[in-house]
């Protein structure tokens, strides 16, 4: 499955340029999971590399297809200087081992939640996973696997996390909308929930 890697990887290079740090963690009983740091204009992107190696599968499933299922990378885009956010590498990681630890299969709407702070002084545990397409094409993968898909991540505060539980990501996304939140901005406060 290297070979995917090194075409995600690629497709990464393509879209947001040369990566200037990036950084591996290993879990027990998981494959390696980078994260490329890549800096443009003031806004500090991380990408994982190595969630995509394996087809996503339902952990209903007794034994996991070696080749159909989805797969995709996270993607966490943040405005630089404001705060530590190379901290958030282990915890990328962390949700990019979860398909693997926990069999969940990571998709747009889902909330991922590492319950710890995303790095030092954040008001964040968990993320909203978005839609793919943005920032970063699909990856395009040969039959019968599943193209590469690139979520956005992105940043929730416990009292987001529990609203969006009750009401959903898209009135979320919507508040959010609605009242002009910076959801790169790494200090940024929680929307109004009232």
């Amino acid at each position: 499955m290297s070979d995917v890697l090194e075409l995600v990887e690629a497709r990464l290079r393509t879209a947001l340029g040369e990566p200037d740090a990036r950084a591996a963690v290993t879990f027990l009983g998981t494959d390696r999971i980078e994260v490329l740091r890549f800096v443009d204009s003031g806004v500090v992107r991380y990408a994982t590399l190595g969630m995509s190696a394996q087809p996503m599968a339902d952990p209903t499933t007794v034994v996991a297809d070696p080749l159909r299922g989805p797969r995709a990378e996270l993607l966490l885009s943040v405005r630089g200087g404001l705060a530590d956010t190379d901290k958030v590498l282990r915890p990328l990681a962390v949700l990019a081992a979860s398909p693997q630890v926990e069999g969940v299969v990571v998709a747009p709407g889902a909330s991922l939640d590492v319950g710890d702070p995303l790095w030092p002084g954040a008001s964040f545990t968990s993320v909203l996973v978005a839609a793919p397409g943005g920032l970063v094409e699909d990856l395009e993968l040969d039959e019968p696997r599943e193209p590469v898909r690139f979520l956005p991540l992105l940043p929730m505060t416990p009292n987001e996390a529990a609203w969006k539980r009750v009401h959903g990501a898209e009135a979320l996304e919507k508040r959010w909308l609605e009242h002009g939140t910076d959801l790169r901005d790494p200090l940024r406060p929680g929307v109004p929930l009232d």
